[in-house]
């Protein structure tokens, strides 16, 4: 079984189980796009043990909320957990056993950690995948109680929410305006285990093409096609990705799917020219 292959099914094997799968489980499966090896024990091992260190100090009668700024003061102030500011975009802040190594992260795999310390040791939270910035939501408390990992784990209030709405659609071009309040509380839905381990991998899949490995970004749509597999615009991701690595009769096959599912999009005319080229490349293969 090829490298590829072995990851898709370990992939699938987890996801059988729908949101009810195990996010670490899932996150570490991603891993092996890195570390092809990659035994989860030691890194299941280890978020076990940043439980144990905190297991003792919560206080199941308090607060919700109060549970969870111990969890997140444990893991971010005394064990040093934080975001990595100098070097976001480097692939190991979306592997979660280098995470939980080194101690660094992005927002969603410091949410991922946090939300599996704090399964371990019964503080209910959920993650929410708010535009551009992942959070964690603390379930059972009287007033929506959001933190942020990538800050600390400190807790974020909803004047900072919108003005972090505001510039995500400044920055991507996206009309703000009136329609921001009624926005807001779709983007602060909670995200189930397979909606996170598809973020994950939709982050991995631009940062792995952004630097041209092609072989690295075609792993992540492989997986990101078993959460999705009439998702046009992963077809025909994953149709450029085969091109470019000349697996010509692959690439021909995906575009002519995208065409099937999405024939009028702005990028249909181009998928079409490469459709006729592959067309000539694969009959004279033969």
């Amino acid at each position: 079984m090829s490298p590829l292959d072995d990851l898709r099914s370990r992939f699938t094997a987890v996801i059988a189980a729908g949101d009810d799968a195990s996010l670490a489980a899932g996150a570490l499966v991603i891993a092996r796009i890195a570390y092809p090896t990659l035994d989860p024990s030691p890194t299941l091992a280890a978020i076990d043990a940043l439980a144990d260190g905190v297991r003792n100090r919560i206080v199941p009668g308090d607060a919700p909320e109060r549970r969870a700024a111990m969890l997140a003061q444990h893991l971010f102030d005394e064990l040093g957990y934080r975001g990595n500011r100098d070097d976001y975009y480097d692939p190991r802040n979306s592997f979660l056993n280098d995470v939980v190594e080194r101690r660094i992260g992005i927002p969603i795999t410091l949410s991922l950690l946090l939300l599996e310390v704090g399964a371990r040791v019964g503080i209910r939270l959920e993650g929410v995948g708010f535009p551009g910035h992942f959070l964690v939501r603390v379930c059972g408390c009287a007033d929506d109680h959001l933190l942020d990992p990538f800050f600390g784990g400190r807790p974020i209030g909803y004047d900072e929410l919108r003005d972090r709405l505001r510039a995500f659609y400044a920055a991507s071009g996206a009309p703000p305006g009136g329609n921001l309040q009624r926005a807001l509380p779709q983007a602060l839905q909670a995200t189930g285990t397979l909606g996170i381990l598809g973020r994950m991998l939709g982050n991995l899949l631009a940062i792995y093409r952004e630097r041209d490995a092609h072989e690295q970004a075609l792993a992540a749509v492989e997986l990101l096609l078993l959460l999705a597999p009439d998702a046009a615009e992963y077809l025909r991701l994953r149709g450029l990705l085969y091109e470019q690595l000349e697996c010509f009769a692959s690439a021909l096959a995906d575009f002519r799917r995208y065409l099937t599912l999405a024939p009028n999009t702005p990028a249909a005319a181009e998928i079409r020219t490469h459709c006729e080229r592959l067309a000539g490349v694969t009959s004279t293969l033969h």
